[in-house]
Parts: C-alpha cells; structure tokens; sequence
C-alpha cells in the first residue's frame, strides 16, 4: 500500500509527459549485441532501425573486462574509479589498467557513432546510450574490504551524485557525434526487486544486505534523472525485469517511461502501466522474445501486446506510447540473429501501427 507521500510523489511525477511524444509505435532494442567490432554493430543497428525507429550505442560485452555494462557505467563515475578483483568490479582511491581500458572502450564507441552517422544521406533523428541505475551499480560495485557498496548509505548516496555529476560528459559527447539528434537515455536497474526486498546476499553469501528504503530509491533515481535531462536527455525511461517491478517508484522519481519485459506481466500490472501510458508517459514493452532458436511470428507478437491493451479498454491511439523491444538483450546471439530480430522488431511495429490506425 502506498503512503501519502508516495502517492503525491506518483501524482507530481506522472503529471509531466515525456518530451516529443511518440507518433507511432516504434522499435529499439536494449543495448547488449553480439560480436567485438562496433563498426559492424553500429552499421547493422543504424540500417536495422532508421527513423522512426530508435538506433542504439551498442554495447559489446564479448569485448571483455570494461565492455561489460558495469564497467561501462562505472568509468563514468566523477571523483570515484574503479579496478577489477576475482570477485567483481571494486571502488579504489585512483584510476587504474581497468578503468582506462573501459573508458577507451566506451570512446572507441563514440568515435565510431560519429563516422558511421557522419556517412549516412540522412541520418536517425534520434539515438539512444544505456547505463547501469544507480542502485544496481551499488549492487555491483564493492567497497575495499570486499564488500557491496550497497551495504552502506554514505556509498549508496556518494554513488547516485557521482554518476549525476558524470553523465553530462556522456551526452555531451554522444551528441557531438550525431549533431541535431534528440538523445534518449535508458536507466537498467536488473537487480532493483533485490535491492527492495532485502535478497542481495553479501560477500560471503551467508546472509543478504538490509533493503534500502523506497524513499531513498526514489530519490537516487531523481537525482540521476535530474542531471540527464539538465545535460540535454530528451526522454529517460527506466528498465527494470518485470518481477516485483516498482513501476509507481519509477514513476514518483519523473521518469519519462518505464522499460519491462513483456512475457510474465500480470494482469495488476498491465493496470498500473495502462495507468502510467494515461497520464502521458512512454512504456518500452519487451515483446520480442528472442530466446528461441526461431522467432515468433509478427502476428503471434502483435497479439501479445494487443490482447492486453483490449482487455484494459485502452484506444487502439494510444499504442502511440509503445516502443518495442526484445524482451532481453541480444549479446548471446550471432550478428545475424541479432539482425534478424531488429527486423522482426520493426514488422511487430508496423502491425501495431495498422490496428493503432484502424
């Protein structure tokens, strides 16, 4: 049951529609690809998912050590750097080989968005970055003695302002690579039910790390969401599995949208998202499922998102707010497969775009 004060925090917070509303429905996917080459990956996604589409800045985990999602976030970090232990990413008073290794990674990257945007006749009219949520980061970062910085309120705080602080670097230079481009930002918080309930064990696995407050999610999550749009994010959505999902903390924290996987949906939260697309926000439905060795056909798709939107009694207008994605990301897959799935995505768009528009 929510508390008053969460429920004028959910009220203020969905009371801001995300900017430029979608249109149409349209397709992304979540970040993780295949292979170690970002040239081919930013060709195949780019050509895979042109306007109206949502083209990405891959991330490439296959690549190793500070290519992986963590690493990737962590090399953001203002005033706090990171190095790589048996056990994890750890927290360490200066740079080291691991923090210069992810932070070139993530520049190759960026570097390679301006060349192949850079060469394009007409060029996506948006692109998309992705990095680790404040509270999965203290998750998966460890303290000196080995331990999660999740353990501790100072470094849970210290965290959330840290990666605030480093975000405006990131966007500014995604933006610079693809000048005129509106920038959407997407939040993955994967171990955020975990983190809620009390159930990430700690270092030793012999017992699990105190649940953090709500209030206190809320707020880290603002102040990161804060600092993305002061930077110039144009939409920030936040991507969380779809068990114990917090979708009315995502909301209470002005998040433009909400990311959740689609299969294992219940019927209560097909009601809180019915209610969340009302008030103007954006959902990032994992439609996709991808797992198989063969994709689901696009009416099989289509059906999956549609009987529910029926059901709910929501206009066929208002698929408008979808964008759809896999319902995971694609890194255990070969390029090819991974191709294969960004053209399902954008059929699976288009059929809902015919029942949107009658």
């Amino acid at each position: 049951m929510s508390t008053d004060q969460e429920r004028q925090d959910i009220h203020r917070g969905a009371s801001t529609p995300a900017t430029a509303p979608q249109r149409e429905v349209t397709a992304t996917a979540l970040g993780p690809w295949p292979g170690e080459d970002p040239v081919e990956a930013a060709r195949i996604i780019r050509g895979e998912l042109g306007s109206p589409h949502l083209p990405f800045l891959a991330e490439l985990p296959d690549r190793g050590v500070g290519s992986d999602a963590l690493g990737r976030t962590a090399c953001l970090l203002e005033e706090l750097a990171v190095d790589v232990q048996p056990y994890g990413w750890r927290l360490v008073d200066r740079p080291g080989k691991d923090f210069r290794r992810a932070a070139s990674a993530l520049a190759t990257d960026i570097n390679v968005l301006a060349d192949v945007a850079g060469a394009e006749e007409k060029s996506a009219a948006e692109i998309k970055i992705q990095l680790v949520g404040p509270l999965s980061l203290a998750a998966g970062l460890h303290l000196h003695n080995g331990e999660r910085a999740l353990i501790d309120y100072g470094a849970r705080r210290d965290l959330a302002a840290s990666l605030a602080a480093g975000v405006g670097d990131y966007l500014a230079r995604v933006s610079a690579a693809v000048p005129g481009a509106r920038v959407v930002v997407q939040v993955d918080e994967p171990d955020i039910a975990a983190v809620l309930a009390g159930t990430i064990p700690t270092s030793s696995g012999y017992r699990t790390l105190r649940a953090v407050p709500s209030s206190e999610v809320r707020e880290s999550w603002r102040v990161v969401l804060d600092a993305l749009r002061a930077a110039g994010a144009a939409e920030t959505v936040i991507s969380v599995p779809e068990v114990e999902a917090p979708f009315e903390q995502i909301l209470a924290a002005g998040a433009d949208g909400i990311a959740v996987p689609l299969k294992a949906l219940t019927s209560r939260q097909w009601e809180h998202l019915a209610g969340a697309v009302e008030s103007g926000k954006n959902l990032w439905i994992g439609a996709l499922d991808a797992a198989g060795g063969t994709l689901p056909k696009t009416a099989e798709s289509v059906e999956t998102v549609w009987r529910p939107w029926r059901q709910l009694g929501l206009p066929a207008l208002s698929l408008a707010a979808i964008r759809v994605t896999p319902s995971a990301g694609l890194a255990g897959r070969t390029p090819a497969q991974a191709t294969a799935v960004l053209g399902r995505l954008t059929q699976l768009a288009d059929g809902l775009n015919q029942l949107a528009q009658g």
